[in-house]
């Protein structure tokens, strides 16, 4: 005798079964975005501070953020990240900016930019930007002007400071002011 599963039977299992499916891949795409949502008040600050465009900011703020993080003890940069809620995502949204538009210009409209801040300002001063310089190529590939990595430090210092990380706020400045 064969079985027969009724209709009513399987239909409520196989609507579980994709409602669970829905929010498990609703609650998968939401996370790849809280990164940088959760630095919201670090991105509004620059945002308004700097009047760059939230992108900008996020990559910028990530650009700041990766350079610290080669130049700081782990230890150290880790006090700087417990204080910046979302830096991983900030981290992941420049290194994804840089990658798309920095690898194609290496040598060319990044490259110049280093360049001619390295020419400007007498050689080690880099146009103002001394140790930042680096970072001239994450921003110009961010439509920015190299120089804005200059203005970023301070309204990522006061973010620190206001939100209670003044010790992470003077590692950071250590780290990235040279």
């Amino acid at each position: 005798m064969r079985h027969v599963t009724s209709f009513r039977s399987v239909f409520p299992i196989r609507a579980a079964a994709l409602f669970l499916f829905a929010a498990v891949l609703t609650v998968g795409a939401m996370t790849g975005r809280a990164g940088a949502a959760d630095a919201g008040g670090l991105v509004n600050a620059l945002t308004s501070q700097l009047g760059v465009t939230k992108p900008q900011a996020e990559g910028g703020a990530g650009a700041l953020f990766n350079l610290a993080k080669q130049r700081m003890a782990p230890e150290q940069f880790g006090q700087v990240q417990s204080q910046v809620p979302g830096i991983d995502g900030l981290m992941g949204t420049a290194s994804s900016a840089s990658s798309s538009k920095g690898q194609a210009e290496s040598g060319g409209l990044a490259g110049m930019a280093t360049g001619a801040l390295g020419s400007v300002g007498g050689g080690g001063a880099a146009g103002g930007l001394g140790a930042l310089a680096p970072l001239a190529g994450s921003f110009s590939s961010l439509g920015m002007s190299p120089d804005m990595a200059g203005k970023f430090l301070p309204v990522v210092m006061e973010y620190l400071n206001s939100s209670g990380g003044g010790g992470a706020a003077g590692l950071l400045k250590s780290a990235l002011a040279g």
